[in-house]
């Protein structure tokens, strides 16, 4: 944070000379004290009742004006540092693998944009704004006391070395404490995430009592785990405000002794009465720091394990070359998601520039995964796969994918307008440009009869559309980027009959010279591609055009006759 800090200056610099001169003017009002007992009291002066008194009230304006001043400043400094630490942890967010992405739970990851940013935003506020200050109001007072009387100084502070050893030992229980408060915290939203996301698989199956149960345990254990950090601090500190206080007793009875024993003026005893409340004005605000810090602490930490993560391999490094023919070779290309369970094994395919390939074969046999890896969104554990001859980890993951049009079983859209939505694709795209990618992905008309038209708001994940809307949109999308290679898992499976005739003659323009990648069931997609890969248990079984496929003893046909693909002429 000092690093980031460090990109600021100026106004860092405003925060801290604007805090010093703010408390010097602390001291201002024990002089006044001492000044109405030693010299308005003892040499009897009414004349100077009122200046002095204005003395003291104009450091008090004074005082106070430069402390909203301060907070103001720091609160822009501290909003900008945010700001920066937000972007760059979803910076850092976004350019994390896949596989990353597998390993957490999505509602932990937003826990800690949504939660700890906060807690680090918090930690930067205290400590510019109320912690900084507060140490140098404690070592200004503390020095003006010792150039009054060191003797009365030393007694006052006695207290100070225990209450120190004290905190240091509670704050090294407390942050671990925190930290599992806070990933506790992230459990309960991970949890929440779920259950919002699978809301209608809740009340599809009447899981309300169930997914209330895991609720409330999740919000149990979040409550047992705040209220462990919150017992310590209710102990612990008013034990140190006994400490505290206890200064003053001392502070009163030695100075009444010493002017009694005629060693000390009795404007220097009030004097330390003022100061006594600037010194320890800053002990006062320890626990409430303590609980900030530590918290503060413990999300930063957790903030960093996502800013210190490397991001994704070869993203924006490597080859960029200036033309693409699509020629894509897998030479025995070997995959798992879990170790004990390969996904795909011992894979060798081609597809030369402008082929069609069709991926068929049973559910889990492999064949999005031959997507993924193309996309790079996981790497071979062996093997290798080359695009126009070239390894695909020479390349840069960036320039692959800016040339790969992605349309998935899943269409999702985000909760921004259609406009928004499509342009993901290109993103200089131009409105005619987009109503043209509508139309040839036959999705113009339903667009058009809405009454915001391309402003329409997609919904969460597109709940606006139907399934098939959804796809036709997606459709659209990668219509749009007119790319040299075509990844299609299922692209047409939601549409009916009629939508889909319409849909294939655009995805066959859109096919033209082009490579493509199709992972289909339906017997129409299928028969026009210029190969057929037939996939089972990850395992590339058969390879060739339909009419060879169907001639030929194996899954293909056992698949064609029992059903397994659909023709044309069956429903959606």
């Amino acid at each position: 944070m000092l690093h980031r800090l460090s990109r600021h200056r100026g106004r860092a610099t405003i925060v801290v000379l604007l805090g010093i001169v703010g408390t010097v003017l602390v001291l201002v009002l024990p002089a006044v004290a001492r000044h109405f007992t030693d010299v308005v009291i003892g040499e009897r002066r009414p004349d100077l009742v009122l200046p002095t008194a204005l003395v003291g009230l104009a450091a008090i304006a004074a005082r106070q004006s430069l402390l909203a001043l301060r907070s103001l400043t720091a609160q822009s400094l501290e909003s900008r540092l945010v700001h920066e630490l937000r972007i760059e942890m979803f910076d850092r967010l976004q350019r994390q693998p896949v596989r990353w992405f597998d390993r957490n739970r999505s509602g932990e990851i937003m826990s800690r944009v949504s939660t700890d940013v906060p807690n680090v935003q918090k930690l930067l506020t205290e400590t510019l704004d109320i912690a900084l200050p507060a140490l140098l109001q404690f070592v200004v007072v503390l020095a003006a006391m010792f150039w009054q009387d060191w003797r009365l100084a030393l007694v006052t502070i006695a207290p100070l070395p225990v209450i120190a050893l004290v905190t240091w030992r509670h704050s090294k229980v407390a942050e671990p404490q925190w930290r599992e408060s806070g990933e506790a915290t992230a459990e309960l939203h991970a949890l929440l995430h779920d259950s919002l996301s699978g809301i209608r698989q809740i009340k599809a199956y009447t899981g309300e009592p169930e997914a209330l149960d895991r609720f409330t345990d999740a919000s149990q254990t979040t409550r047992s785990k705040y209220m462990r950090v919150m017992r310590g601090q209710s102990l612990i500190w008013p034990g140190v405000s006994i400490l505290a206080e206890a200064g003053i007793i001392a502070m009163v009875a030695f100075g009444s002794w010493r002017v009694l024993q005629e060693q000390m003026d009795a404007g220097v005893l009030f004097y330390f009465l003022f100061a006594w409340g600037f010194l320890f004005e800053p002990i006062s605000k320890i626990n409430p720091l303590s609980q900030t810090l530590n918290r503060g602490t413990a999300s930063a930490k957790r903030v960093a394990e996502i800013l210190d993560r490397p991001p994704e391999d070869n993203l924006t490094e490597g080859a960029r070359p200036e033309t693409l023919r699509g020629e894509v070779r897998f030479e025995h290309v070997s995959f798992s998601y879990d170790p004990d369970s390969p996904a795909v094994t011992d894979i060798s395919l081609e597809a030369k520039p402008g082929e069609t390939i069709a991926l068929v074969g049973p559910t889990g046999a492999g064949k999005s995964t031959l997507l993924h890896l193309i996309a790079r969104f996981y790497e071979p554990d062996s093997g290798r796969i080359l695009l126009d001859g070239r390894p695909l980890p020479e390349l840069s993951k960036e320039w692959l994918r800016d040339r790969i049009g992605y349309v998935t079983q899943e269409s999702f859209l985000f909760n921004a307008s259609l406009r928004d939505n499509l342009r993901l694709a290109r993103a200089g795209a131009s409105d005619a440009e987009i109503l043209d990618a509508l139309e040839a992905a036959n999705a113009l008309g339903f667009v058009e009869e809405l009454p915001d038209g391309l402003e329409t708001f997609a919904g969460e994940r597109g709940t606006r559309f139907s399934g098939g809307e959804r796809q036709r949109l997606s459709i659209a999308r990668a219509l749009l980027r007119n790319p040299p290679i075509l990844l299609l898992d299922e692209a047409t499976s939601a549409l009916d009959n009629r939508t889909e005739k319409l849909v294939q003659q655009a995805l066959e323009r859109l096919r033209s010279d082009r490579t493509s990648f199709v992972i289909a069931h339906r017997l129409s997609t299928i028969e026009a591609a210029d190969r057929i890969l037939v996939l089972k248990d990850g395992q590339l079984v058969q390879s060739g055009t339909h009419a060879e496929l169907i001639g030929q003893e194996g899954l293909y046909r056992n698949l064609h006759r029992g059903g397994g693909f659909q023709s044309s002429a069956s429903s959606s």
